[in-house]
């Protein structure tokens, strides 16, 4: 009876200790896996240039749309969509190569498109072409009533705050930008949508101005196409509603811009009158650091490539 005694009391302890040891293994084997998870996920999270970081209600759907062209050695580019004042705009993202290796915040560059509607849209590679030049990281909205953007083009009126925003966005939301040194280019139209965006906003550090308009007056009176688009866009004749083409035209409060402004313009430009780059230089240059490049051809919203370095050295004075 005792033998028996002893026996069970010696089975009880086996499977006690059994049990132990299966608790252990699956503690060890569940610490191993949070482990691996916590391992991902700070992985994740240190690379700031994923752009599934920064998906959220108001900047969403980044997709890569690099193009398979010299570009790809350059930098990585992305269509993504934003909110702004409620409607779905379009916007993309070029990111060096050599800034994304860094894994440090780079310095950034707006690019403000010409053209109205779809004409002068932005394509997949406009912001690489752009980033091939300037070396920093280049942002680009569509604007609303442009390409996939919801909403109707007013030629710098209410359509100038998805620029606001997207520049919100890169303080806000975008952390792998530096906003130190934050700089616009308008190209064509786009002077309409970055010289009232600086006159309002003082996260603009700098301007690069090319072919950009600054008189909607004289664009209005220069040319038959224009007069319609105009009308069609902002609703209005000067003679209507003057204002309106007022506070769109930087020749009228040039005295208000205040950072360094780069121009380019081609003395021969059918597109964007030479006199409305001459004009605005004059007056720019009693308020701010000004310089104007001219080219004495047809061009209209390029840069020569001699000119490359000219606009990296600018940008890193």
């Amino acid at each position: 009876m005792k033998t028996r005694r002893v026996l069970c009391i010696l089975i009880a302890a086996v499977l006690v200790l059994s049990v132990l040891a299966a608790c252990q293994s699956e503690k060890t084997n569940q610490a191993e896996t949070s482990g691996q998870t916590e391992t991902t996920i700070a992985s994740e999270e240190n690379n700031i240039y994923d752009m599934d970081n920064y998906e959220s209600s108001e900047a969403f759907d980044f997709v890569k749309v690099n193009q398979g062209g010299k570009f790809d050695k350059i930098c990585t580019t992305y269509k993504f969509y934003y909110l702004s004042d409620g409607l779905k705009i379009e916007g993309y993202l070029s990111v060096p190569l050599s800034v994304e290796e860094t894994q440090e915040p780079g310095k950034c560059v707006m690019f403000n498109h010409g053209g109205n509607r779809d004409y002068g849209k932005l394509e997949n590679n406009t912001t690489a072409s752009v980033c091939a030049v300037c070396d920093r990281i280049v942002i680009a909205s569509q604007y609303r009533g442009c390409g996939g953007s919801e909403g109707e083009d007013h030629f710098g009126g209410n359509d100038l705050n998805d620029v606001i925003k997207l520049i919100d966005l890169c303080e806000n939301h975008f952390s792998f930008i530096d906003m130190d040194d934050f700089c616009v280019i308008g190209a064509s139209r786009g002077g309409v949508m970055t010289y009232p965006a600086a006159r309002k906003d003082n996260r603009i550090k700098r301007i690069i101005a090319l072919s950009a308009v600054s008189d909607l007056f004289e664009s209005y009176e220069a040319r038959d196409d224009m007069e319609a688009v105009l009308k069609e866009t902002i609703g209005f004749t000067p003679e209507e509603k003057p204002e309106e083409y007022t506070k769109r035209s930087a020749i009228y409060w040039a005295d208000e811009i205040k950072v360094p402004v780069l121009m380019f313009h081609a003395k021969l430009d059918e597109l964007v009158d030479y006199s409305q780059a001459e004009n605005l230089y004059a007056k720019l240059k009693g308020s701010t650091d000004c310089t104007l490049i001219t080219y004495d051809d047809d061009s209209h919203a390029e840069v020569k490539p001699e000119d490359y370095k000219t606009i990296r050295d600018w940008l890193d004075q």
